[in-house]
């Protein structure tokens, strides 16, 4: 193995700031890990591989914060909606030791829920964006996205945006509540307490919803120039209109604007939106899911069946998901294979499972890019799988 330490000179890179590990068949990954820097527009980020079960690629570099602390191998930063594909791993896992099942009514567990015909709404309907409740209407104040309980109290007395099941759309922000209210009343555990629990302490792996306050000098801040995602919809809006800038907006800093880099936001369990993780831990996670060591493999392969697969009511273009996981699509790969799964984060934050290959996949940045897919992760995407 190549190494380099932050502030040393080494074979990764004659310049300062660049540390980790790369097996030399993985030299390109190194390349484009480093060109992502140098000419491109990467500030701070960690990239770790893991191909059957062995780690090839364990790198970081560039600056956690405006204060020149420089990223280190542990550094966390807000990783967006890969925190749904950990919340599909934690769900699956509920399943697996038999605390509910896929097709348990939600109202079963949370009878508030039944309110406006939700009774027949299904888990799977959650896990798929099927559920109709990507966003709530009633406008609330800034900050209340912090509170789980008001916020899954408005969720179950909201009226679907769509008949459940008819259809899909990306459930944003929300999604993360009514699945994580879901798992908290049938196993007494909140979401943080579940991924503590099931899946990072067993495997050793940084990634947390709700971080504790001890950690919070671990983590990178977001580099988020823009003001606002979505402006508020003009006054001859129609419903799609409503519908997307509530479901980013509504409360306005529910995807993070205004509070992303302070400890508030870090401390609270928001699963779709504020998981805090490293890129080591990432990939470790994953992992647990190539090597079949997390979920059993019948559970497993429900998880990841394609319950999606339309024009998505929300995004207004085809999207396609599995339980909790987002799934390929042309535009849109984890890499060459179908079997791939896992979910991208908001700016280009990237965690996968590629059981074909045995590539366990975790990218961690903080400078916000546009959308899900972008030049950094496609060229490390690309330079990996030159690699295999």
């Amino acid at each position: 193995m190549w190494r380099a330490h932050p502030g040393e000179v080494g074979p990764l890179t004659a310049d300062p700031g660049f540390g980790g590990t790369v097996d030399p068949a993985f030299a390109a990954v190194l390349s484009a890990f480093r060109d992502n820097f140098l000419i491109g527009d990467e500030i701070g980020a960690g990239l770790c591989v893991r191909v059957h079960g062995r780690t090839v690629v364990d790198l970081w570099g560039g600056l956690a914060r405006a204060d020149g602390t420089a990223w280190g191998p542990d550094t966390m930063v807000n990783s967006f909606s890969v925190g749904k594909g950990v919340l599909g791993i934690v769900t699956a896992l509920c399943v697996d030791r038999g605390h509910l099942g896929w097709n348990d009514l939600v109202a079963d567990h949370w009878p508030e829920f039944a309110a406006h015909d939700k009774g027949s709404v299904t888990l799977t309907d959650l896990l798929g964006h099927r559920a109709g409740l990507p966003a709530i209407r009633r406008l609330l104040p800034d900050g209340t996205m912090l509170d789980w309980g008001t916020m899954c109290a408005h969720l179950a007395a909201e009226k679907p945006w769509w008949s459940p099941g008819s259809q899909h759309g990306y459930h944003v922000n929300t999604f993360g509540f009514l699945v994580g209210e879901v798992l908290r009343r049938a196993t007494s555990r909140s979401v943080g307490m579940l991924l503590r629990e099931f899946v990072a302490a067993p495997l050793g792996a940084d990634v947390h919803y709700g971080l504790a306050n001890s950690r919070h000098e671990c983590v990178a801040d977001l580099i988020w120039h823009t003001a606002t995602v979505h402006p508020a919809p003009g006054e001859n809006a129609d419903e799609a209109e409503i519908l997307q800038h509530r479901a980013y907006a509504n409360p306005p800093g529910l995807s993070g604007i205004g509070w992303v880099n302070g400890p508030h936001w870090r401390s609270a369990e928001m699963p779709s939106t504020n998981m805090h993780a490293s890129a080591r831990g990432i990939a470790r996670v994953f992992d647990g899911l190539c090597s079949g060591d997390l979920v059993s493999p019948g559970v497993l392969t429900d998880a990841t069946e394609e319950i999606s697969n339309d024009t998505d009511a929300v995004l207004g273009r085809r999207t396609r998901f599995a339980r909790g996981f987002q799934l390929p699509l042309p535009e849109r790969r984890f890499g060459p294979n179908e079997g791939a799964f896992g979910h991208y984060g908001a700016g280009g934050a990237l965690g996968f499972c590629d059981p074909v290959a045995g590539v366990a996949f975790g990218y961690a940045m903080n400078r916000m890019g546009t959308g899900w897919q972008n030049e950094r992760n496609s060229t490390l995407l690309a330079a990996l799988y030159s690699c295999l």
